[in-house]
């Protein structure tokens, strides 16, 4: 069986090619040439090319199905090796910007949704991901991969920065070593080159890991999903909650090093009459008094047999006037992708539904 080059570091690679210099050439031919055949790399020695093409294999994933928005967001369904599928998504942020020459002046500007497992173990109840159950972490390499196709995909160069999300399907944390390797990957500079402050971990609050993840000081922004303010409707939202409780996560959050001139991001899923309401903005200013917070405010998007509601714009609105009036920067996430499967897991479901 051969080995997934997208898993090894630079490093890695090195021992493994000698001369090792020709690790860099490698690294080059696929994250920036974006060649995926090793008899390609032109500049390798075709004893070594031969070598590579019997021991390694680059992609791993295939691209079975995927649907755009009309707001120019893409969502992906990847089939690993073993079957299993996951989903990412391309987000588009800021468009072009030309002269009138018709020259770009401002390039585009985009952020990939990535996944980090096959399934979830957290079993939120508001997310699809939880219902299909826990298969397995994925590795290194496919978490590399996700990026990397989906840029090939939409001729975006190598030296054009993207943001990463780690937000697609699965609980980041739960897979440390295998994200943080591939954030590891994807920041070298003969590589994609994304910086690790381009790169957001978003956690469902596992304290510890949150611990772990700050001793290893990547420089990576975290993103806490809280989507409630006291511990006993975050229970019913979160079973999580009942090992890692609201107070844990801020005391980990409290103590993650941040870069002083970035913010937490506090990801705030609102559901229609269950944390919408006033008294619930107000206990999020008490709980993240003293910390360098920003809150998102995210709308639910409704998927069929959820027993939860999207909420109304006013809401929203005087939600983060709340917050924004208290001095907490507040925004409302724009959803996207509405008309196509915009809830994490919807098109994994679909794909699964029309094949049976």
């Amino acid at each position: 069986m051969k080995k997934d080059i997208l898993s090894l570091t630079k490093e890695e690679l090195a021992k493994e090619v000698s001369p090792a210099f020709r690790a860099k050439q490698i690294y080059q031919w696929i994250y920036q040439k974006y060649v995926f055949e090793f008899h390609k790399m032109s500049n390798l020695p075709k004893s070594l090319r031969d070598a590579l093409a019997n021991k390694y294999d680059i992609l791993t994933m295939q691209i079975v199905r995927k649907e755009q928005s009309r707001d120019g967001s893409i969502k992906y369904l990847f089939a690993c090796s073993d079957g299993y599928t996951v989903e990412t998504v391309l987000l588009p942020m800021k468009d072009a910007v030309y002269d009138e020459d018709g020259k770009i002046v401002k390039e585009a500007k985009y952020t990939i949704c990535v996944s980090s497992q096959v399934g979830c173990k957290i079993g939120c109840a508001f997310c699809l991901t939880a219902k299909g159950g826990f298969k397995r972490n994925l590795k290194a390499g496919e978490i590399v991969e996700q990026v990397l196709q989906i840029k090939n995909d939409n001729d975006i160069a190598h030296n054009r920065r993207v943001n990463i999300v780690y937000m697609g399907m699965g609980e980041p944390l739960d897979n440390i070593d295998n994200v943080t390797k591939a954030i590891k990957i994807l920041n070298d500079l003969d590589g994609l080159a994304i910086g690790a402050r381009r790169q957001t971990i978003s956690t469902s609050g596992l304290s510890h890991q949150i611990e772990k993840l700050g001793k290893m000081n990547l420089g990576v922004l975290l993103a806490i999903s809280l989507h409630a303010v006291d511990d006993q409707l975050r229970e019913k939202l979160m079973p999580i909650n009942k090992a890692y409780n609201i107070e844990s996560v801020i005391n980990a959050v409290r103590n993650f090093p941040i870069d002083q001139r970035k913010k937490v991001m506090f990801e705030y899923l609102v559901m229609k009459d269950i944390n919408d309401d006033r008294q619930s903005a107000k206990k999020l200013v008490k709980l993240l008094n003293g910390i360098k917070a920003k809150v998102n405010l995210i709308y639910f998007n409704p998927y069929p047999g959820s027993p939860f509601q999207r909420p109304e714009d006013e809401s929203m609105e005087r939600f983060k006037s709340y917050l924004n009036d208290h001095g907490i920067t507040c925004t409302i996430r724009q959803s996207k992708g509405l008309d196509i499967s915009a809830a994490c897991g919807q098109l994994k479901e679909k794909t699964a539904h029309d094949v049976s």
